[in-house]
Formats: structure tokens, sequence, C-alpha cells
């Protein structure tokens, strides 16, 4: 009668021990299997692009026109913007803009035409603001940008609007990455205003016009020397110099009208 075999602790013990010798006996006999993998792929490369790649020294080509045709094996990545077409990291000065009150002209005669295009009536106060939802899109703090605590506006804007305020926060945080600035968030100071509000502001703000943008739930207000730092905080001059970059691009796209307001520390922003 046969005697079954079972699987005990030395049984293991032994056969992993021979696996283990079995191995270290194949690995010095063949070195190569021991090379990581993307090694042979690398030399694969080297060779395909060797082949690609034209004579120059038979070619009648100018030099800089091989160089050209070698920098197309750059990086494919998508982020061409962090690198250049040797795959080296790019570096992005801050510009800002020459004038604020030049490059940010916009009054509130402008602004209100480009508002009018996506108004909603006026709100009355904040009982009416909120049968009128339908109508607009609420805005939080989000990773994009936050909103401070609002005494004098709620935070809801028009489809369009919202919209423009996600892209300038989205493209204020790609500004800071590509010029190296640690993350850092816009600050929305004002939104929504209802007749109410704009009644109270008047009393003592005298830019706080009776037929005010705000009213229209197209126009907010952005802090130019107020952040909400990330990682860790930085010059608050070195972020305006960034975000009116920013908003610089996206007003010359035609995107918004834009007025610098010196007295409120904001840029004033309605959506076109």
């Amino acid at each position: 009668m046969k005697t079954k075999w079972k699987i005990t602790k030395n049984n293991f013990l032994i056969g992993f021990m021979a696996t283990t010798a079995f191995l270290a006996v194949v690995r010095l006999i063949f070195p190569s299997v021991a090379k990581p993998s993307y090694a042979v792929k690398e030399k694969t490369l080297v060779s395909d692009t060797t082949r690609i790649l034209p004579d120059t020294s038979k070619s009648n080509k100018p030099a800089n026109e091989t160089k050209t045709t070698a920098q197309s094996f750059a990086p494919g990545n998508g982020l061409t913007q962090f690198f250049d077409a040797n795959g080296k990291e790019m570096k992005n000065r801050i510009v800002g803009v020459a004038n604020y009150d030049e490059s940010f002209p916009d009054s509130q005669h402008v602004q209100f035409k480009s508002a009018m295009k996506y108004a909603v009536k006026a709100v009355i106060n904040r009982e009416d603001a909120e049968l009128r939802k339908k109508e607009l899109v609420y805005i939080g703090s989000n990773p994009f940008y936050d909103v401070k605590r609002l005494s004098s506006s709620i935070p809801y804007l028009v489809p369009s609007a919202s919209v423009l305020l996600q892209d300038i926060g989205r493209n204020f945080f790609d500004s800071l990455q590509v010029k190296n600035i640690p993350l850092t968030k816009i600050l929305v100071t004002s939104v929504l205003r209802t007749k109410e509000d704009v009644e109270k502001l008047r009393r003592y703000n005298h830019n706080a016009t009776e037929n005010s943008c705000h009213l229209y739930g197209t126009t907010f207000d952005i802090a130019y020397n107020k952040y909400s730092p990330i990682t860790r905080r930085v010059r608050n001059d070195t972020l305006k110099w960034i975000l009116s970059e920013v908003l610089s691009d996206l007003r010359k796209q035609g995107r918004c009208h834009i007025k610098y307001e010196k007295k409120q520390g904001c840029f004033h922003i309605t959506v076109r």
C-alpha cells in the first residue's frame, strides 16, 4: 500500500530552498535574464531611430533641418507647456501687464451691455433668489477658487459666468505650475447682489451703482491682494502679476470685460 505524501513544514522549506538555489544557478549561467525589460525596449528604440533618421553625411540638407527632424522624437506626454522639444523643462517668466488701468479699463457702462446678453431679472432679495435657482448656478469653494464669507452678495451666477470663473481658476493653476510657483487659489469676494444689497452698499460704497451688473448674475469680483494658499504662502504681488496675465488673455479672447478696482482691491469681471 502506497504512502500518501503530505506537505509538511519541513517539506515546504526544503522545496523552497531547492527552487531558490535552482534560480540562482540559472542567473549565474544566463545573466541576461536579470536585466530589466525596458533596457531591451530602449535598445530597440535606438535602432529604430537610427533607421528613420537620414544619413546627414550624404545629405545636402542644412544642419538645422536635420536637427529639427531629430527633435520630432520629443516626449509625447501632452505636457508641451512644461517641456521643450528636447524634453527639458521650460522656464516660464512672470510677465504681468504693463499697466492695470490700461489693461482692464472696462467701465460699468461697457460691462452693463454685456451683462444684458445673459442677465436674469434683477433679484429683489434673498427670498426672491431662492425662487430663481432654475436660472442660476450655485458657486462654492472648490479646488480652483475659494469664495470668501459673503455679507453683501449671494453665491449664484448665470451658467456662462460660472464657466468663466471656473476657467479663470483653472488657468491660474496652470500658470502657477509652469512658473514653479506654489499652488494658491484665487479668492472670490462678491457675486450676485440683490436690490436690497445694493441699497445697503450705496450708503458707504460710492462705487456700488444703483443698476449694478452684480444684480443680474453675470458679474463677480476676484481679489488681487488676498489669496488662499494651498502649500505655502507666496507674495501677493507675485500672484497679482500672474493673475493679471490670465485675465488679460481671457479678455483678449473676448471672454469677459474687466475693470481694475483700486479702492475695492479687486478685478470686477462680467462675462461676454
